[in-house]
């Protein structure tokens, strides 16, 4: 089942949610500004830069004129909810509300252009932005608000995402280097190598692999992740497995080998151990106690 549930043609811009995906595959051209819900499940999204996992607990944000493919291959049905900005949308409410701020940011030129490259990559579900997109997407399945409403919505979430973008900027500001154009390339790098990451949990990583996607040396990267996250990435690797291992284990029906799989071991006997180490017991204990306490 796939349905357009909101247009605005006034602005251009668009809501478009489907439900009933299970098995997707398909290229899109360079569009507009747009993001990428999923609901269920997760989609897989690539660009010429970086490989993007999209699911419940994030969004995918991808700037106008990126071209990028995205594959689904789910064993229950997926919800996907997708918001698309017309041309100059963003670029109108940022001159609205431009602030000295913006202008130290390089989110503004002058008084007259306004530009706003955001920041290509997955963002959680939090912050001022969560619950409007939680709010739209609600009423998108009830499908009885007029065009104006989402007028006014589409300006809303615009002004959301401006602050999200600002966000981004100061954590970039952060970053271990001295000028402020390198801080925010090294903040893309880092965090297209950790999305990159998320969407291979269930593949072996090396350093070097993961360092090649943000184009650093491995000895750079390794240092690099490290001040930015406060973890290695083997560190932060492992600790996403286990958690989508536990998630795996807690919400599906899954056999405790395919689980293993699903998150990067070949081995049941290292995903076990690994397990039982960090939680304190076996996946099948887990699976067990988990399922107790539920019921």
């Amino acid at each position: 089942m796939s349905f357009r549930v909101a247009h605005s043609p006034s602005l251009q811009s668009s809501v478009l949610h489907e439900r009933g995906w299970r098995r997707y595959a398909a290229q899109s051209p360079a569009g507009a500004l747009s993001i990428k819900c999923m609901y269920g499940g997760a989609a897989h999204y690539e660009t010429h830069l970086g490989r993007y996992r999209v699911d419940d607990g994030c969004f995918l944000l991808l700037n106008r004129g990126t071209p990028y493919t995205i594959a689904i291959d789910s064993p229950q049905p997926l919800e996907s909810f997708c918001i698309f900005f017309a041309p100059g949308f963003i670029e109108e409410a940022l001159r609205a509300q431009v602030t000295p701020e913006d202008r130290l940011l390089n989110l503004a030129a002058d008084g007259k252009s306004v530009t706003a490259d955001f920041f290509e990559r997955t963002y959680p579900h939090r912050g001022a932005l969560a619950p409007l997109l939680r709010r739209l997407r609600r009423e998108s399945l009830r499908g009885q608000r007029a065009p104006e409403w989402w007028d006014e919505k589409m300006h809303r979430l615009a002004a959301r995402l401006l602050d999200a973008h600002r966000d981004a900027h100061r954590e970039a500001a952060r970053m271990p280097a001295a000028k402020p154009s390198t801080r925010a390339e090294l903040y893309r790098r880092l965090h297209r190598a950790r999305d990159y990451m998320e969407a291979s949990l269930d593949a072996p990583l090396r350093l070097h692999e993961v360092a090649g996607v943000a184009a650093m040396a491995p000895h750079h990267f390794l240092r690099a992740f490290k001040q930015a996250f406060g973890t290695t990435p083997h560190q932060y690797l492992t600790s996403r497995r286990m958690a989508r291992a536990r998630h795996l284990l807690t919400a599906t029906d899954l056999p405790v080998t395919s689980v293993g799989l699903e998150v990067g071991f070949d081995s049941l006997s290292s995903f076990s151990w690994l397990f039982r180490r960090r939680t304190g017991a076996s996946p099948e204990q887990f699976r067990r106690a988990n399922r107790r306490a539920a019921n």
